[in-house]
């Protein structure tokens, strides 16, 4: 029997709503190609590949952040918002690929880091000097205790305490981060009026969205309250690495707070005076896909966001049913985002290829099949979706010796967590190039020698590479309204399979994913057709479906307002809380003290 988990999003004759169901394929700048030479990516090279892009079939790309920077975090750690580093190019460069893009059809999605700014920006420079200047209060300062420790518990996501001396003010500066990236103090008025300056410098340039880095964290509890210890053999926070202490407390009062949700709504305001335009959320939270529905409940919060909740170690059936149940669940009818790679974990493939439901003796990460399976099956998903470069080829992650590592959260939990290089290393364009075609110098992190064999030019000519399917996909996806905007509701099926409908209007697809190596079976509804544009394998056989291990199956199914789908021999999924949404209750009921 079908459970509805969502309701349908009709697609707007406007382009106003065009990031809803839209593909957006993530780049990392400093990966994706190196025009000059440098070893590091930078715009013209993006630019140089941009028909490549335009072929994928997607409707746009997130470019990560290219301002100027120290680059303490790769980028993530700003000292001027409104230049490019020239690491990257020039502001020239960024409008000839942003005109480009526009004129290739492609939405421009940039990355803001507003949480924090680097330690060389020039407001926090003013900002330590001493107590009293006009920035005194642009970060989060804070008193030591008597006996000279930091203020609170608060923990760094990249390990160690979250707060830093500075000698010239005998104070404390907050760092959820780096102690190079201090948090921007956000409560105050005039900290919000220049950030919603430095936004709008880029939406007057005309990109079309903007990605919003670890939104929930723009503001702290102002009594700076200790965080509460999270009980022993709890699982740890989505995204947080198990050996990393910051895993050990609920993040009650260091990020998420309700009145966060304000200055968001501030945001918004100023998107909606420039129609089309979209924001992008990160959530990085205890339960960050409740969170991720909490920021873009109504027409008043952010307009889409991705959480961490698909992109940690598990996998299998329930996960995801309990992520799209869980987000849709919640009030305020918002619209989510997915991914299952970034440039933050480890390549899916690798990172869900050690999983009980994928595992076998015969499987390995690089798998083309299930690369072709979980693009299929994010792309299938309701909502806006992310597609990491390299996801395309079906890149597996990347083993980086500790001698060429450059990622300082891998450095400081090496050996165990190795940090995020793995996931960040440079896009194989053609094997038979140097260094693969990415640069005509040694890159900035080493190309693996399966990654080359991956590359682009060796999969342009297979017809059964996984860019070829990953082509035919997205170009199939953009004629069925229904994987786009339709709404979604799963049917139960033995693990591992994974099966859902998409319905907008009179249109019924159904979608059947076998997430495991072996075969699998399920029956097959009355009228189900199989439909061959998507380019899977799975096959309909009498009145059961057949999966080969990782094959998928989508097909029609006969629209009957009156009657909901019954296949025999499957239950019901459980409406309602799945086990994140009770488990937030108890921290909500703290959250909001």
């Amino acid at each position: 029997m079908i459970n509805p988990s969502a309701h349908a999003a009709s697609p707007s004759t406007c382009d106003e709503f065009w990031w809803r169901g839209a593909v957006l394929y993530q780049i990392y700048p400093r990966s994706f190609q190196d025009a000059n030479g440098d070893g590091i990516g930078d715009l013209p090279g993006v630019l140089s590949q941009i028909d490549y892009l335009a072929a994928l079939g997607i409707d746009g790309f997130w470019l990560g952040p290219v301002f100027t920077s120290p680059m303490a975090d790769f980028g993530y750690d700003v000292a001027d918002y409104r230049s490019i580093d020239p690491l990257f190019g020039t502001l020239d460069d960024f409008e000839r690929l942003l005109t480009r893009a526009h004129q290739l059809g492609l939405k421009v999605v940039i990355d803001l880091v507003l949480n924090h700014t680097s330690d060389r920006h020039p407001w926090f420079i003013e900002s330590r000097s001493d107590r009293t200047n006009a920035k005194a209060d642009w970060y989060v300062w804070a008193d030591a205790k008597w006996d000279g420790t930091a203020p609170n518990n608060w923990l760094s996501v990249f390990g160690g305490p979250a707060w830093q001396w500075e000698p010239r003010r005998e104070q404390y500066y907050l760092h959820n981060f780096l102690a190079a990236q201090p948090d921007l103090n956000l409560h105050h008025p005039a900290v919000q009026h220049a950030i919603l300056d430095e936004i709008e410098v880029w939406l007057k340039r005309g990109v079309d969205g903007c990605r919003l880095d670890v939104a929930n964290y723009y503001m702290q509890d102002p009594q700076l309250r200790d965080n509460p210890p999270r009980p022993k053999g709890e699982q740890t926070a989505d995204g947080v690495p198990e050996i990393s202490p910051y895993g050990r407390q609920w993040h009650i009062y260091d990020k998420s707070r309700p009145e966060n949700l304000h200055f968001i709504k501030t945001i918004r305001h100023l998107f909606d005076r420039y129609p089309g335009t979209m924001t992008v959320a990160e959530i990085h939270d205890d339960h960050s896909t409740l969170r991720a529905a909490e920021y873009t409940a109504g027409s008043d919060r952010l307009h889409t966001a991705y959480s961490f909740g698909l992109l940690g170690p598990h996998f299998g059936t329930e996960l995801i049913r309990n992520h799209l149940n869980d987000f849709a669940a919640q009030p305020g009818n918002g619209w989510p985002a997915w991914a299952f790679s970034n440039h933050d974990v480890p390549r899916a493939v690798s990172r869900w290829g050690q999983s009980s439901e994928t595992s076998s003796e015969n499987k390995t990460d690089s798998s083309p099949a299930f690369a072709k399976l979980l693009i299929a099956l994010l792309c299938s998903l309701r909502g806006t979706i992310f597609l990491y470069q390299g996801e395309e080829l079906g890149l597996p992650e990347a083993d980086i010796p500790i001698d060429r590592l450059q990622d300082p959260f891998g450095r400081a939990l090496w050996p165990v967590f190795k940090g995020r290089d793995g996931c960040r290393t440079p896009m194989p364009w053609d094997s038979r190039l140097p260094h693969a075609g990415f640069s005509v110098e040694s890159p900035w992190l080493p190309i693996p020698e399966n990654h080359k064999r991956l590359s682009v030019a060796d999969q342009q000519a297979d017809p059964n590479s996984v860019l070829t399917f990953t082509r035919r996909f997205l170009h199939w996806r953009k004629t069925e309204p229904a994987l786009r905007f339709g709404k979604l509701a799963f049917i139960d099926a033995p693990a591992p399979i994974l099966a859902f409908t998409r319905s907008l209007g009179d249109t019924q697809r159904l979608c059947v994913f076998n997430l495991g190596p072996t075969p699998a079976t399920m029956p097959a509804p009355p009228g189900f057709t199989p439909l061959d544009g998507p380019g899977l394998s799975g096959c309909g056989q009498h009145d059961r479906l057949l999966l080969k291990g990782y094959e998928s199956i989508i097909g029609t199914l006969p629209f009957d307002p009156k009657s909901p789908l019954d296949l025999e021999g499957t239950a019901p999924i459980r409406q309602g809380m799945g086990a994140t949404s009770r488990a937030i209750e108890q921290a909500s009921l703290i959250n909001s003290a």
